[in-house]
């Protein structure tokens, strides 16, 4: 794709969801580049979350283009995602001011409990609609929603899988693809995480790990994030036709599902 750089570079397409990202070679250099990134890579790159910014640019169809250090490395392994040095990393971004402050001045939306329930039911096709499991989870999810603690919006990666930590041959660890950065709930960001990669068991060990305690309270939140989460994506997966991905979905929504009633017992 010829994104009007200087002539001499060779763009071979890297993974990713966009389609938008390339590595850039030329002579002996080697550059990450990528099409409308957050704003908010900077201060990303700033401090250290992100492998270093070398340069923006404006090109001719009025797209910004920018261009990372390359690093040679790779994305963690599931087992990995259990790991101190995972917690310390998400802690260090959630718990930082400058980050805060620079994604909200770079326009960073906030995102509450209520907007993510309407966003689900916006536009959502009638099986799910009518779908018994989910309804039931739907409901239960509006009835807490008014007793969840509020709490201050830090900033959230929003897509905190596998696939966006990597690990360089340096053995620094960074958080990548930061399109769906947003000003949440940290336990948003910690749900994704635990219910995927960490033993439940384990949950208390890692977030020590991460700098909080346990409390039922946090428990509450992480676990309604989860369902929002599964629920989410039960209906994305849907519209794009993914339909063995939609019922993995709805199968780990019901063991959440019935973990909550065995709890309440």
């Amino acid at each position: 794709m010829d994104f009007e750089i200087d002539s001499g570079w060779k763009l071979h397409p890297v993974g990713g969801d966009t389609g938008q990202a390339y590595m850039g070679i030329r002579a002996e250099e080697k550059l990450f580049l990528k099409r409308n990134s957050s704003p908010f890579l900077a201060a990303l790159s700033v401090e250290g979350i992100t492998p270093r910014l070398i340069w923006t640019k404006r090109i001719g169809n009025g797209d910004v283009l920018t261009a990372q250090e390359w690093l040679n490395g790779r994305t963690l392994k599931s087992k990995e995602m259990s790991s101190p040095e995972v917690a310390q990393l998400l802690s260090r971004i959630h718990t930082s001011e400058p980050l805060r402050r620079m994604l909200a001045r770079v326009g960073g939306e906030e995102v509450t409990p209520q907007r993510l329930l309407q966003e689900y039911e916006n536009d959502l096709p009638h099986d799910l609609k009518i779908h018994p499991l989910l309804n039931d989870i739907l409901l239960k999810l509006k009835s807490e929603v008014g007793m969840m603690k509020t709490v201050t919006p830090r900033v959230c990666h929003g897509d905190i899988y596998q696939k966006n930590w990597l690990l360089s041959d340096q053995n620094r660890l960074y958080l990548v693809d930061w399109d769906s950065a947003m000003l949440a709930d940290p336990a948003m960001d910690l749900s994704m995480l635990l219910f995927q990669y960490v033993e439940r068991e384990d949950w208390s060990g890692w977030l020590e790990h991460y700098g909080v305690t346990v409390t039922d309270e946090l428990i509450k939140r992480v676990t309604w994030y989860a369902a929002m989460n599964y629920l989410a994506q039960t209906k994305r997966h849907h519209h794009e036709a993914r339909f063995y991905e939609m019922n993995q979905d709805i199968l780990k929504l019901q063991t959440l599902h019935q973990l909550a009633k065995d709890e309440n017992n």
